[in-house]
């Protein structure tokens, strides 16, 4: 065999063998892909059947009716409780934080990405990135020895309040918001923003009129998004609300969430008993609550304009 001929072989053997092992592993990774898609989906599947078993248990096997239990306003643990209070809490909690963090995140997300894009990315994102990685924990010892005496010294009521809950959830959510706005000033087109400009627009007048309405569907999504960050939270706005069961007459007035009720008397309850069951239910509720949110960021993003 010649020299050329023994070149030309061992070059075949080195692209046959490339070739098999290209095709080892593309298989690899499609199992290895998946795999894991099959787990995240039967992981939702699982926790959604046996939360939903655990819930529903509550009106089958302990005969309560479901209609007294999301409009009465008693909580005492036994068949004649309703979750109502703490129903108004969360939204109450939900709405108020999206108020208060929803304009200073939209705020923020255009100061970094169209008045002080250096000075933004520099001092502004890494405060944001911060902000994200503190415990909640910590939120609720700041709540309680910074927000609470506040609200109790120069607004009224015992401090421990839903505006202490707004303010801290508010503070929560407030990096969710500013990151997926500032996403979506950033993902819109330059040439819009230029021809605003050729025509004549200030800044300004091209940020409220060309900027924001453009990626306003975005903006929506990232309020959503905080809103299921707010609906969820538990542990920071259970040190500063006052969980107290029942409905609260304002915003300086204590009052309780689903998940502040639930980490609180879990402990305290018998598997099995109603009481257990009636707290496995608020938690079917907040499963609920979380498809309504997952579904409305659907909505909401098919809507996008760019």
């Amino acid at each position: 065999m010649s020299k050329a001929q023994n070149n030309e072989a061992v070059t075949h053997r080195l692209l046959k063998k490339n070739r098999s092992s290209a095709k080892r592993n593309e298989r690899t990774g499609k199992i290895i892909v998946f795999t894991s898609a099959a787990i995240i989906i039967a992981a939702t599947i699982a926790i959604t059947l046996f939360l939903g078993y655990k819930g529903l248990k509550t009106f089958f096997v302990f005969d309560i009716d479901i209609w007294n239990f999301l409009t009465s306003t008693t909580w005492d643990g036994t068949s004649e409780s309703g979750a109502f209070s703490f129903i108004f809490g969360s939204f109450a909690v939900t709405f108020l934080a999206a108020l208060f963090a929803a304009p200073i995140g939209i705020g923020s997300a255009i100061f970094m990405t169209e008045i002080a894009k250096k000075w933004g990315q520099k001092v502004l994102q890494p405060v944001i990135e911060i902000l994200v990685g503190i415990p909640s924990v910590v939120y609720g010892l700041i709540g309680v020895t910074v927000i609470v005496p506040l609200i109790r010294n120069h607004i009224g009521g015992l401090g421990f309040s839903l505006l202490a809950g707004m303010i801290v959830v508010g503070v929560m959510i407030l990096p969710t918001i500013t990151s997926i706005s500032a996403d979506a000033i950033k993902a819109i087109p330059i040439d819009i923003k230029d021809a605003a400009y050729g025509l004549g627009a200030t800044r300004w007048q091209t940020i409220y009129k060309v900027i924001i309405p453009a990626a306003l569907p975005s903006l929506m999504t990232a309020i959503v998004f905080g809103m299921a960050r707010a609906f969820g939270e538990a542990l920071a706005i259970q040190m500063v609300i006052g969980n107290v069961k029942g409905l609260p007459d304002s915003i300086t007035d204590q009052a309780a969430t689903l998940t502040s009720i639930i980490t609180l008397d879990m402990p305290h309850t018998t598997y099995g008993s109603v009481h257990n069951s009636l707290l496995w239910s608020l938690g079917l509720i907040l499963l609920v609550m979380s498809y309504v949110f997952i579904i409305i960021i659907r909505v909401v993003s098919s809507r996008r304009k760019i």
